[in-house]
């Protein structure tokens, strides 16, 4: 017999194991406060974050959400950002995507171009109802391959306000088409399926799934400078962080096919919402977020090159992220109302 009275609409939070410590890879901030939260996505799935939130605030406060860099977890990049703008008047989340770091969802360690841009959306769930929060101005930030995602949850989740997309990659296209566009061929795409699914097959006959492997460790001599940035973030007491993909033993393997069959940005143009993309001008994947833009519409959007900056500058190093023209972007286009 169906009981009826059973309300199933909402899956229940999971109860995570959190860590108690500060594990950050960075400093934490004596002007704001710092605690764990948990939220639940669409597909019922627990999210871990890290909420900053400024001292000495009164009213309810301006929000913004943040994740990435793709493969990274909350306690790098992502939770730098956090703190930052949480310091410049922000209510803030830093959180880990579905099946990764901290948060639930089995198996480990799987992207999804879906769930992630849902991930977003589950964010603004959460602050939208969170008594703090004033539910009128929230926006999101994505870093690397979560700046593209940021971007795709905008155009479909209109609840988001204002966008920063830094240091963007578009996992989609990369995926596809590889660096530069330079696998953009249906030779190659079809010859990259077809390894991929039989590593399914290879992985379901052998009960466990195949890890990509993250950053390339040992570093080859004639590795290409980018991934040499990459490796001096996230093989480095730098950046290292021991739940990070990047850091370890990177994605399973098949996490490439969905983003192969799914194409971000087809309607970047209906995107009337405030969007910021940040780039590094000497990053190798600027090309990502200025072609991204030329897809975008309305005067509420911004391109920002940042001048002597890499791709991987713009993770960690407060000297070249320009913190406070991203906060007053917010601002901005998150504007108070009487």
């Amino acid at each position: 017999m169906i009981n009826k009275n059973t309300d199933t609409s909402l899956a229940p939070c999971e109860q995570l194991a959190l860590s108690g410590d500060w594990d950050k890879v960075f400093r934490q901030s004596d002007k704001v406060d710092h605690r764990k939260v948990t939220f639940v996505n669409r597909y019922g799935i627990t999210i871990a974050a890290d909420m900053y939130t400024p001292r000495s605030t009164v009213g309810k406060l301006p929000a913004i959400a943040v994740s990435g860099p793709f493969g990274a977890v909350k306690e790098q990049s992502s939770g730098l950002y956090a703190q930052q703008l949480a310091e410049r008047g922000f209510l803030t989340i830093a959180f880990d995507p579905s099946f990764t770091g901290e948060s639930g969802g089995r198996p480990r360690r799987v992207a999804s171009p879906d769930i992630n841009t849902e991930d977003f959306s589950a964010a603004m769930d959460f602050l939208a109802t969170h008594p703090s929060v004033n539910p009128e101005r929230i926006g999101i930030l994505g870093i690397c391959g979560w700046g593209g995602i940021a971007i795709q949850a905008a155009i479909n989740d209109p609840r988001i306000k204002a966008t920063v997309a830094s240091t963007m990659y578009d996992m989609t296209r990369v995926t596809a088409n590889g660096y530069f566009d330079a696998d953009d061929s249906k030779e190659k795409r079809n010859a990259a399926r077809a390894a991929l699914a039989a590593r399914r097959t290879a992985d379901y006959a052998e009960g466990r799934y195949q890890r990509a492997g993250g950053v390339v460790d040992p570093l080859p001599e004639d590795a290409p400078q980018f991934v040499k940035d990459y490796y001096d973030y996230y093989k480095t007491p730098r950046g290292y962080h021991e739940r990070s993909g990047n850091s370890t033993d990177g994605w399973n393997t098949t996490s490439a096919l969905p983003f192969m069959n799914f194409k971000f940005f087809e309607y970047a143009g209906e995107l009337d919402n405030a969007v910021m993309i940040v780039h590094g001008a000497n990053a190798h994947s600027r090309y990502f977020g200025e072609d991204t833009f030329k897809l975008l519409n309305g005067d509420n959007k911004e391109l920002l090159i940042v001048d002597g900056a890499s791709h991987c500058d713009l993770y960690d190093n407060l000297d070249k992220i320009p913190m406070d023209r991203i906060a007053a972007f917010f601002t901005t286009w998150m504007p108070e109302r009487d």
